[in-house]
């Protein structure tokens, strides 16, 4: 068999003038091409594949998974990123996914990283040249990384009087990090810092303006924007931002001779504030950062402290600590569901304090509209808390993109007829892995009050046999609920239906392709037929363009 090859492009900020001839050499070749809904609508005229796939925001890994595998099945494969590939973009949870398979670059898949031009430099064209000295580009997204690191780099890069871009500064639900990191800006930069928003550089939609640190949240700023922060130098000048290359000019502006020859600007004594070469020291004064010593409080040693201390160091056995040494651990979060049953809506007081010890200080317990219990918790163990859990009576079931089964409350048992194949069915369907997310809605009786009919797959047990609907569209301003294709199913029918029915959508689905969007994109699952059932009234489109 061929094998495979993955590029992982950045294709810059998407206009055709600032894509590099090595990316559109790498998305024709490909036959496979992969990436963000909006960033393929971007490139999607530049390649000629026969399988395109488009998936939402906060799906990049489960579209590196794929990636990694379609060019293990022998494709081309181009897992597309705006900007540079490597600078918040797909090149490193490519190769996470290929090296937690044992992938080598000697005997594994090929794999090249494609560059583009990212945002600080492509806005930075647009701005002047706010770059022009010490920068440094921070996420504002804390989806991957803990807020208190990022608070920590804005401090840093703040004291540091480092030019920043902030990447990622605002969506619909992350509104107050940008807040934050205006905070932080304002303890070390003055009010009248220059600051450049610039939204969807170089496409149709780009618009930049020119602000004041102080006066930057006073503007729209979102997703598609590039907050780029001047440092302490850094000034306005005919509607463009500039940082001077250095805090000393080695040169005379305006000047048509120089007063230092090229050869004499890098003598000492044309720059005294450089590190000497000789001694490591330089000479202070220059600088504009100052240093606040803080003291530390005198500490009371005992005489056997004091003994041991004086010990040790004859030994040779005092290992000196760096107290500057950053290490930020990867610390594993495991995550996992419960409830307390499929029909059962009631968690006891005793259920709720396992639960509480098992999240602790540091997880987090979030309620969810599946009747579910979503856990999030540092641990090394997972098999332990399991055990924990389960032990209290409740049911511990997978995240993510998997088979989930929920059911009405059978009028708090009154209605229990049909209980024992909504438990069937999540024995044998529930947490089985899917390309997204699917839900199967159960009610016990034809009033259908928990909804199952705006389900993926929704169950209606009426006259001791099963209506089934399939493809509802739960959300959004279009939303529409299943059409019903059977009336009357026998009992015994259902499950091996069911089974059938999600088999078909998890070989044949798209990564993130969801149930809704499958079944209308391929018109017939078994012998179903696709029918419309969206509002026949326009409704304009939403920003998202969901």
């Amino acid at each position: 068999m061929q094998k495979g090859k993955i590029f992982v492009v950045g294709f810059g900020p998407g206009d055709r003038e600032h894509i590099t001839k090595r990316a559109v050499d790498a998305l024709q070749q490909s036959d496979h091409i992969m990436g963000y809904k909006t960033y393929v609508e971007l490139i999607e005229h530049l390649v000629t594949a026969k399988m395109i796939v488009s998936t939402g925001m906060t799906e990049e890994v489960s579209r590196a998974q794929e990636a990694v595998k379609q060019a293990e099945a022998g494709h081309i494969v181009s897992v597309i990123s705006s900007g540079d590939s490597g600078v918040y973009g797909m090149a490193g949870l490519v190769y996470e996914v290929l090296i937690e398979k044992g992938w080598t670059e000697a005997t594994g898949i090929e794999v090249e990283v494609v560059p583009g031009i990212s945002a600080i430099n492509s806005c930075a064209s647009l701005l002047g040249a706010p770059v022009m000295h010490d920068s440094c580009t921070i996420s504002l997204s804390d989806h991957l990384t803990p807020w208190t690191v990022i608070e920590k780099r804005i401090e840093a890069a703040a004291m540091a009087d480092f030019v920043i871009a902030f990447y990622n500064p605002k969506s619909g639900r992350r509104t107050r990090q940008i807040v934050e990191a205006q905070r932080i800006l304002l303890k070390y930069r003055s009010p009248d810092t220059p600051v450049g928003l610039v939204k969807a550089a170089y496409r149709d939609t780009q618009d930049i303006i020119l602000t004041t640190l102080s006066e930057m949240l006073e503007h729209d700023i979102g997703m598609l924007t590039t907050v780029v922060v001047g440092n302490s130098s850094t000034f306005f000048y005919d509607n463009k931002i500039i940082t001077p290359r250095g805090y000393q000019r080695k040169y005379t502006l305006g000047e048509e001779k120089q007063i230092l020859k090229p050869h004499q600007r890098l003598k000492k004594e044309a720059e005294p504030w450089a590190l000497n070469q000789e001694t490591g020291e330089a000479k202070s004064g220059y600088e504009k950062i100052v240093a606040v010593e803080k003291k530390t409080p005198k500490v009371e040693i005992s005489s056997l402290e004091l003994a041991n201390e004086a010990l040790s160091l004859v030994q040779k056995e005092q290992k000196e600590e760096n107290p500057f040494l950053v290490q930020q651990q990867q610390e594993s979060i495991f995550e996992f569901a419960v409830s307390p049953g499929v029909a059962n809506k009631m968690i006891t007081p005793q259920q709720m304090i396992t639960l509480a010890e098992v999240v602790g200080e540091r997880g987090t317990m979030e309620y969810t509209p599946d009747h579910r219990l979503v856990i999030k918790v540092p641990s090394d163990n997972p098999q332990k808390l399991v055990a924990i859990v389960e032990q209290t009576g409740l049911i511990v079931q997978p995240v993510g993109d998997v088979v989930l089964v929920k059911a009405c409350d059978f009028c708090y048992g009154e209605k229990a007829e049909s209980i024992p194949y909504a438990e069937k069915i999540m024995e044998t369907l529930g947490g089985i892995k899917m390309p997204k997310e699917l839900h199967v809605g159960f009610n016990g009786c034809g009033m259908a009050c928990y909804r199952a009919v705006f389900d993926d797959i929704g169950i209606v047990y009426r006259k001791k046999k099963f209506d089934l609907f399939i493809g509802s569209k739960p959300v959004g301003r279009t939303a529409h609920a299943a059409q019903p294709v059977v009336e009357g199913l026998a009992p015994e029918q259902l499950i091996p239906l069911l089974t059938d029915i999600i088999a078909d959508y998890q070989k044949n689905a798209h990564p993130n392709e969801r149930f809704f969007k499958y079944f209308k994109r391929v018109k017939k699952i078994l012998n179903f037929e696709h029918v419309d059932m969206t509002c026949k009234i326009k409704v304009e489109e939403a920003p998202c363009g969901d």
